[in-house]
Parts: C-alpha cells; sequence; structure tokens
C-alpha cells in the first residue's frame, strides 16, 4: 500500500511538471511573435519616411490635387527715380594757386609786409631787401641819360641844319642807347631785390625777421590761393573711358559734415601702370575757405546720371541661371 500511494504521488508531480512546461512552451512562442511583430512594425516606422514621398505621389495619380492656401507677399508700386551710378575714392586737397615765396638776391631784409594768414593782393610788397647800391646806380645813369638826351636833341637839330655830320650825331644816339640799356639793367637788378605777391592769396605762416640776411634757399612763407581748389583722386582703368571733363563729383573732408560739389577739371591720359588706376583732377569753389590744402577728401565721382529709372529693392530679385528676375501683378 504505501509502495502504490507513492507512486500515485509521483504520477500527479510529472503531470503537473509536464502541464506547466506546456504553459511555459506557449508563453515563449507568444513572446516570438510579439517580438517578431514588434521588429516588424520597428522597421516599418524606420522606413516610413523614406517611403512616404513614394507613396504620397502613388496616391496623388488618383486622388485629384489639394488646393494650396496662397501665401502673403509685400508688394512695391514701382515709380520712376533719378538714379546715378557712383563710384567711391580717396584724394587730396590742393591750392590751385600755391608758391613758396623765395628771393632772387641774396641780402639784408630791410622791410617786411608779412602777416601770417592775411590776404595779399596782387603786386602787393611782401618783403624788401638793401639795395642803397642799386639805388646809388640807379640815380648816376638817370643823371647821365637825362644829359645825353638833351645832347641829342641838340645835334639832332644841328644835323638837320648841316651843323654836324651824321657820324657825330650816331655817336651820341648810340650812347644814349647804351645809357637806357644800363638803367633798364638797374631797375632789373633792383626788381629781384623785392618780392611781390605774384596772384591775390592767403600768407602761411613766416619764417624770417625784418633784419634778417636771406639768401635764394632760405625759407620765407608760402601763398596759397584758397579761392578754389584742386581735388586729385585716382579711379581703376576699367571706368577710365567713362569719365570725361565736367563730370559731377561730390566729396566730403574730416571735421566738416558739409558735402562738397565739384566738377572734373582733367584726366590724366597715362594709366599708372603699378597700381592700374588714372588720375583724375577735379576743381570746386572754396569761396568760404572750408577747404584747406592737404585735407583727404572721400570722393563719390558721378560717372551716369538717369533722370527716369525705375528701382525696386534688391529683395525682390529672383536669382536664376540666367540672372535675375521679378514676380509683376497685375490686375
Amino acid at each position: 500500500m504505501r509502495m502504490e500511494e507513492n507512486l500515485r504521488k509521483v504520477k500527479q508531480w510529472l503531470k503537473a511538471r509536464l502541464s506547466s512546461f506546456k504553459q511555459e512552451l506557449k508563453q515563449a512562442e507568444f513572446r516570438k511573435k510579439i517580438g517578431l511583430r514588434l521588429g516588424i512594425l520597428t522597421i516599418v516606422i524606420l522606413l516610413l519616411p523614406k517611403l512616404f514621398p513614394f507613396a504620397k505621389e502613388a496616391v496623388g495619380y488618383f486622388l485629384p490635387p489639394e488646393p494650396q492656401a496662397p501665401f502673403e507677399a509685400d508688394a512695391v508700386v514701382v515709380q520712376s527715380d533719378v538714379l546715378e551710378n557712383r563710384i567711391f575714392s580717396t584724394g587730396d586737397i590742393l591750392a590751385v594757386k600755391q608758391i613758396n615765396l623765395n628771393v632772387e638776391q641774396s641780402g639784408r631784409v630791410v622791410r617786411l609786409n608779412l602777416d601770417e594768414g592775411a590776404e595779399v593782393g596782387q603786386g602787393q610788397l611782401l618783403v624788401k631787401i638793401n639795395d642803397k647800391d642799386l639805388q646809388a646806380r640807379m640815380q648816376r645813369a638817370e643823371f647821365n641819360l637825362s644829359l645825353t638826351r638833351e645832347r641829342e636833341k641838340r645835334q639832332n637839330q644841328l644835323l638837320s641844319q648841316g651843323g654836324i655830320s651824321q657820324e657825330e650825331y650816331d655817336g651820341t644816339l648810340g650812347e644814349l642807347k647804351s645809357l637806357e640799356a644800363e638803367l633798364a639793367l638797374i631797375q632789373a637788378e633792383i626788381e629781384k631785390t623785392e618780392i611781390r605777391a605774384p596772384f591775390d592769396g592767403t600768407l602761411g605762416l613766416r619764417y624770417i625777421t625784418e633784419g634778417s640776411y636771406i639768401t635764394p634757399s632760405t625759407r620765407i612763407a608760402s601763398l596759397q590761393d584758397l579761392s578754389q581748389v584742386y581735388v586729385d583722386f585716382s579711379i581703376p582703368e576699367r571706368y577710365a573711358g567713362q569719365v570725361t571733363p565736367g563730370d559731377s563729383i561730390f566729396f566730403t573732408i574730416q571735421g566738416r559734415e558739409r558735402v562738397f560739389p565739384g566738377k572734373v577739371y582733367a584726366v590724366e591720359p597715362r594709366i599708372d601702370t603699378n597700381t592700374r588706376t588714372i588720375g583724375i583732377r577735379a576743381i570746386s569753389d572754396n569761396p568760404d575757405k572750408h577747404l584747406n590744402p592737404g585735407a583727404l577728401a572721400n570722393v563719390e565721382l558721378v560717372l551716369e546720371r538717369f533722370d527716369s529709372a525705375l528701382t525696386l529693392p534688391s529683395i525682390a530679385l529672383i536669382p536664376y541661371e540666367k540672372g535675375y528676375k521679378v514676380y509683376c501683378y497685375q490686375q
């Protein structure tokens, strides 16, 4: 009886283990199917972005196109306006007339009319060098010339009456001409002892005083005519054929907010081989003396002017392989 009881318990245990094993086997198969399905779903999800355009395009053959919503755009009414083609450069301000005052003959200064910054007129005496010896020589020459002229007049009368020969009169006339030439030479030497203003202008700083001994190399002062100024600048050689005398320029200088106008005065015929540029000289009026020679000018040169040009903002330009295009609206 004991053995039969034990055998029965073993059979029950084996049945329980077999039932548990079958349940575990079913669960493993279920998990395998679920994992396979999840893997397939994952692959589909990953490939969906790449397959979507093709699927959408395939469906599009069978479905009517969806209406697109209109997009907003800014419009500009195009109007005619003045348009100028300009290029920019830098240049230097120069006086139209400017000189450094120098004497032609060495000597001691006996008169000085150099007021720094003063306006002087053409022909005004600025510097005088001691010329007492020349003045004495001129007085003697003038006295001898006066006597010779009186003698020439008397001999001219005697010659007409036959009182003297032609040879005697010619000798006196030759002496008269010689004295006149000598006097002119002395006067020229006296002029070399004077410095006079060759044109109306403004004096600069002076570097001598009255009583100074000066030579032709001595620095005295400068004289500049500031009623007009030159503006010298250069532009690239590719614009050389587009610039002619009379073209307009506009320029500014440091320290002045005003924009100054000018006109092209001359164009250098030769291109600089080092910089591949061409020199331009413009001229500008300077009645207020606001433009000082030596100042740096920022120049705008007007190459072309269109009085009725149609302009539009650059953002409206749409680039494509052959250039640009724009959208036009018509009602």
